[in-house]
């Protein structure tokens, strides 16, 4: 696999509001992305060639689960946006962590 995605020192910030998650000392910001925006964004922040399609099911490496690629988030950290699975509030696993799934 390859990476089209450079890590920088600041990420523009994606055109959605956001809601924030955590407490007073540990707050992070998740994008509220439209239904129809979502291909676009999982291909401008996918890190690897092949960008899954959204009716994809893939495994979440940290919670040990399966979701379906439509339902992943987008973060906001540190000026940095971050491509994760829909159960990273509970595990924490970002886009290197989705595997296929073994059908």
């Amino acid at each position: 696999m390859q990476m089209n995605y450079s890590l920088q020192n600041e990420d523009t910030r994606l055109p959605f509001s956001t809601r924030k998650v955590g407490n007073a000392h540990n707050q992070i910001e998740i994008y509220i992305i439209p239904e129809n925006e979502k291909e676009a964004v999982l291909k401008e922040l996918y890190p690897f060639d092949d960008v899954p399609p959204l009716n994809e099911e893939r495994f979440d490496l940290h919670m040990g689960k399966n979701f379906i690629v439509k339902d992943f988030m987008v973060t906001r950290e540190n000026n940095m946006n971050f491509l994760v699975s829909p159960y990273y509030l509970e595990g924490g696993g970002s886009v290197i962590d989705w595997m296929p799934t073994n059908n």
